[in-house]
């Protein structure tokens, strides 16, 4: 299993940004991802997860609900997170993973959000 992240940058808040993530190595279509994330001092949190196609609706911490989105692509093997209204606490490392493994995370990518 290989994912990587893309996509982070430097924004103010109320702005916005999409996150990339490209999974190869297994069969994308038929997995339950996950985004991640980890702001410095601070644990993994949970963010989101894309269920696979036509098996329910994702779900979202209720920190993002309402200003973040996850979506998929699966014949790009690619899942998103797409970002709104950001916040200075949402200044993290972005990770996306298998749902049911969440050492299978990539490098990450930095989203930090400041004026």
């Amino acid at each position: 299993v290989q994912l990587v992240e893309s996509g982070g940058g430097l924004v103010q808040p109320g702005g916005s940004l999409r996150l990339s993530c490209v999974g190869s190595g297994f069969t994308f279509r038929s997995r339950a991802l996950k985004w991640l994330r980890q702001a410095p001092g601070k644990g993994l949190e949970w963010i989101s997860t894309s269920p696979p196609p036509y098996s329910g609706r994702a779900s979202y911490t209720a920190s993002v609900a309402g200003r973040f989105t996850v979506s998929r692509h699966d014949a790009k093997n690619t899942l998103y997170l797409q970002m709104t209204r950001l916040k200075t606490e949402d200044s993290a490392v972005y990770f996306c993973a298998l749902a049911t493994d969440s050492t299978s995370r990539g490098q990450g990518t930095q989203v930090t959000v400041s004026s």
